[in-house]
């Protein structure tokens, strides 16, 4: 282990496949979080199937959640070697002359997500540990539509996840194709592939914003 943390090669091509993994959940979560707006009872039997299903909680969710503390975990570890290099290679490191600014505050922008997910977790994956493991409710295929409809009752609450998927949408305009370049992609593919990422970068965020927001404005 610790000479895959001091290779750098490996550092980052365990990063991209983290990301990539992260990147193909995110949209299994958006089509689900889609069917909130347009069908409630599909989004009902959706969220059903993923909270009941045994091989999503048992193999899936661990893997997840793994997945999402590895990759963070690699980016803190990313950012505090590629600063001791500056430190160490340049007199004065001009940032903007090498990358761009998305690229330069990669860090920044994973630390609002981070939190994030923290207050995601607390108003969803916690909730559902509580109605199940501690509170022994009985199954009630019917509850998931009314449970997260209310999380966008507040203003406050909705903004706050707005300004979240900005953050995500900026974090994936560079992440998402560089993870790409991180796994050696280079082919006659390679622009086709940088306009889909850039695409998903966009698209995505702004359908999870479109969804908050319409809930809030439907209360």
């Amino acid at each position: 282990m610790g000479g895959f943390i001091q290779s750098s090669t490996m550092r980052k091509f365990a990063m991209a496949l983290s990301g990539l993994f992260l990147v193909f959940f995110l949209l299994q979560h958006f089509i689900i979080n889609l069917t909130s707006v347009t069908s409630p009872d599909t989004f009902n039997e959706l969220s059903h199937f993923m909270g009941t299903n045994p091989l999503v909680q048992v193999l899936l969710q661990p893997v997840l959640i793994f997945g999402v503390i590895f990759h963070f975990a690699m980016g803190f570890i990313l950012e505090a070697k590629n600063k001791k290099a500056r430190n160490v290679n340049y007199v004065k490191y001009n940032g903007g002359a090498n990358a761009s600014w998305m690229s330069r505050n990669m860090i920044y922008s994973g630390i609002v997500i981070l939190a994030f997910l923290g207050l995601h977790f607390y108003d969803f994956w916690v909730p559902e540990m509580v109605h199940k493991y501690i509170q022994s409710h009985p199954e009630d295929a019917t509850r998931y539509y009314a449970e997260t409809i209310a999380k966008f009752e507040s203003p406050v609450r909705t903004g706050i996840y707005v300004v979240a998927f900005i953050f995500l949408m900026l974090h994936l305009l560079h992440g998402f194709s560089s993870s790409f370049q991180s796994i050696g992609w280079n082919n006659k593919y390679s622009k086709a592939l940088k306009g889909f990422t850039q695409a998903y970068a966009i698209i995505i965020p702004l359908g999870f914003i479109f969804i908050a927001v319409y809930h809030y404005l439907n209360h």
